[in-house]
């Protein structure tokens, strides 16, 4: 630190400049008296009364042994004496000296000749309390060893922020020499750190005595440029005993290391819980366009720009893809598509839907031949005719600043279903070894959800060709009655029920009508709905009223393994307009006379068909040119957030606004009443009773 550095100096003429008291000298309190030849006192200072508790003129002229030294004493104080006027000039060492208060107290001396100018010999003794000394001593070489030897690096900067002591553990920490480090500021020293937020710090703590531990910061080194260091810095002023402010001290430890392990373990948690949001987000339906669109939506931004899935033609028409040559094409059917930003790298992916055909040498073929991921972590001009679909795309990639490239295969069961296409074009760094483990782990976890809904989709088309096959195609013509009826799989997991509905004719111009709902899903669902509906057309055409054909189908569903449904059975005869109904377990069909309100028809409800041991009871009712008889399943009207009498209200709200012809009556009610996303699959059916259709 420059003299200049004590707050408040001031130079006084010629340069010199004026100590504040407190100083080390100080301290110290530096005695000193001179002896003439003969070994009287001649000078006395006032540390020398502090130290010795004689004063000047106690003193002054009398022989330093009588005041000073212990009888037994005397004579090896006198032989020192000679030895510094006649011999060597100068002694040092430790003497015992006679306090004025009777005590024997060590003191530290530095002893030396001086000579006037007529030559006379004088004996200059400088003492300080050996106790002080010693202590002072003690702490110097602590500090000097603890500085020397710590390894921690630590720094002492004067009051103008300038280095003016530095550690060899310091020097090793910044690759810089303490020569280069002393008369240097931060900023001239350190250039390649966080120098303005360092020296803030800094200023900050010389102004206010307030330290700061364990400042974090991140940088590089000159002698390891290439590598991300970390520090935790502590910063607290410096003051001297009488609380000048003399300078900054600064320790710094090397955390790289840790730091290092908590960035991986950070890393490893945010990989975690990425794959964790991942096992929620994508595989929400078994739909395979949708679980293919979550999989391409979840990847962008945050691990690529543009995100592609691609599945193989043959796994999508239920072919077995079985072990694939290297040397082999293959051909794939765009799923989804998903960018970042707007991007000209979206135009060189395949369409979705569309079906592309490549070559073993690109590298999405290679990833699904060898069901290995396909890594290029810095694209080059060269690797663009594989990775893009054409020249085209390959110009439109380029321009769109494609530097990173990854495809990882979508594999489910052992199977190679297609791979993800990742592209990075705006995110900065090039995709690494870490980040084919992530991609790998989201591609194995899609695939399953993508394998699980190409199997459902395949049993649900097999379920819905059955079904709809069963159900009838035309509407019969029917005596007396004009009819219109309606059927719509499940739209939320494209699940396809055992709904069925019938109109049959049967004998003396009747006709039966029939709304049935077989409990469950699926294939098996849908194969009963057949057995129960033909096990209905039969027993229609024995001319049975309806309450015995249902306990009929009541007993064949018993036999049919654990299998419930329910069923609403009508049949209308146009001699006269009566109408014969019986229920077992389905919602009560709406009766809409052509001059009154709709309303729902109140019959013995009986018990789903399967229960068994329960009688089925039919109902009368007459019906005249122009009613309208709307029989329909529960999954018209049942909701999860509305209870199911505000849905029939509403059901008996739109058939009483101005009447449409009934097909347009079937699209007002689904369109109103189903849900888009409706979980159920409906069955609806409208009978008008018409006496001029025969």
């Amino acid at each position: 630190m420059s003299a200049g550095d004590a707050p408040g100096a001031g130079r006084g003429p010629g340069g010199v400049v004026p100590s504040e008291p407190g100083g080390l000298l100080d301290v110290l309190s530096l005695a000193a008296a001179v002896l003439d030849s003969d070994g009287r006192i001649v000078l006395w200072s006032p540390q020398a009364q502090e130290l010795f508790g004689w004063s000047a003129d106690e003193v002054l002229g009398r022989h330093a042994a009588e005041v000073l030294v212990a009888e037994e004493h005397v004579g090896a104080v006198l032989e020192l004496f000679v030895e510094v006027m006649e011999g060597s000039g100068s002694w040092a060492g430790v003497f015992p000296v006679r306090h004025k208060d009777g005590s024997i107290r060590p003191m530290e001396f530095r002893n030396m000749r001086l000579q006037d100018r007529e030559g006379g010999l004088y004996a200059l003794g400088i003492a300080a309390d050996v106790a002080t000394l010693r202590g002072f001593e003690r702490d110097l070489a602590l500090s000097a060893r603890l500085v020397a030897q710590s390894p921690i690096g630590l720094a002492v900067l004067g009051t103008d922020l300038r280095y003016v002591l530095v550690n060899p553990a310091l020097e090793r920490i910044n690759g810089l020499s303490a020569a280069d480090h002393l008369g240097r500021t931060v900023r001239e020293a350190l250039p390649f750190l966080d120098v303005e937020t360092i020296e803030s710090a800094m200023q900050q703590v010389l102004a206010s005595g307030a330290a700061l531990v364990d400042e974090f910061t991140v940088g590089r080194t000159r002698t390891d440029p290439g590598v991300e260091h970390a520090w935790r810095a502590s910063y607290f002023r410096l003051e001297d005993p009488a609380g000048r402010v003399i300078g900054l001290a600064t320790s710094v430890l090397d955390v790289t290391e840790q730091y290092r392990a908590a960035t991986e373990a950070a890393e490893a948690r945010r990989r975690l819980a990425l794959i964790a949001r991942a096992s929620v987000r994508i595989g929400s339906t078994l739909d395979l366009d949708r679980t293919a669109r979550e999989l391409a939506d979840f990847v962008v931004p945050d691990f690529a720009d543009v995100a592609a899935v691609d599945v193989l033609d043959a796994v999508l028409n239920g072919r077995p893809t079985g072990a694939a040559s290297a040397a082999a094409p293959a051909t794939f059917r765009a799923l989804a598509v998903a960018a970042a930003h707007a991007t000209e790298a979206v135009r060189a992916a395949d369409p979705v839907g569309e079906i592309a055909r490549y070559d073993a040498d690109r590298l999405v073929t290679r990833c699904v031949t060898t069901g290995r991921p396909v890594l290029v972590a810095h694209v080059e001009a060269r690797d663009l005719p594989r990775i893009a679909r054409d020249d085209e795309s390959a110009a439109l990639l380029a321009r769109a600043g494609l530097h990173s490239y990854l495809a990882v295969p979508l594999i489910a069961r052992g199977e190679v279903l297609g791979a993800l296409d990742l592209k990075r074009t705006h995110h900065p760094l090039p995709f690494d070894d870490d980040d084919v483990v992530l991609a790998g782990e989201l591609a194995a976890r899609a695939a399953v959800c993508i394998d699980n809904a190409r199997w459902y989709q395949s049993q649900r088309h097999a379920a819905l060709t059955l079904q709809r096959h069963l159900l009838p195609h035309q509407p019969p013509q029917l005596v007396g009655l004009e009819v219109a009826y309606r059927y719509q799989p499940a739209a939320a997991v494209g699940e396809v029920g055992g709904d069925w509905f019938d109109a049959i004719p049967v004998s003396g111009d009747r006709t039966a009508l029939v709304v049935g709902d077989v409990m469950g899903s699926g294939i098996n669902a849908a194969a009963t709905m057949g057995q129960l509906r033909t096990a209905t057309r039969t027993l229609a055409a024995l001319d049975l009223d309806p309450a015995e054909v249902l306990r009929h189908l009541d007993r064949i569903t018993q036999g049919l393994e654990e299998t419930i449904a329910t069923c609403v059975h009508a049949v209308f005869d146009p001699d006269g307009g009566r109408c014969r109904i019986a229920t077992a377990g389905h919602l009560p069909p709406v009766l809409i006379r052509h001059d009154r309100a709709p309303a729902l028809l109140e019959l013995p409800s009986g018990a789903p068909l399967g229960v068994g041991g329960v009688p089925f009871e039919a109902t009368s009712l007459l019906l005249g040119p122009g009613d309208r008889l709307v029989l329909y399943t529960d999954g018209l009207v049942e909701t999860r957030d509305q209870p199911i009498d505000t849905r029939l209200q509403t059901l008996l709200d739109l058939l009483d606004e101005p009447r449409l012809p009934l097909e347009a009556t079937c699209d007002r009610l689904l369109s109103a009443l189903r849900h888009p996303d409706g979980h159920d699959d409906v069955a609806l059916l409208i009978a008008r009773v018409d006496p001029h259709r025969r």
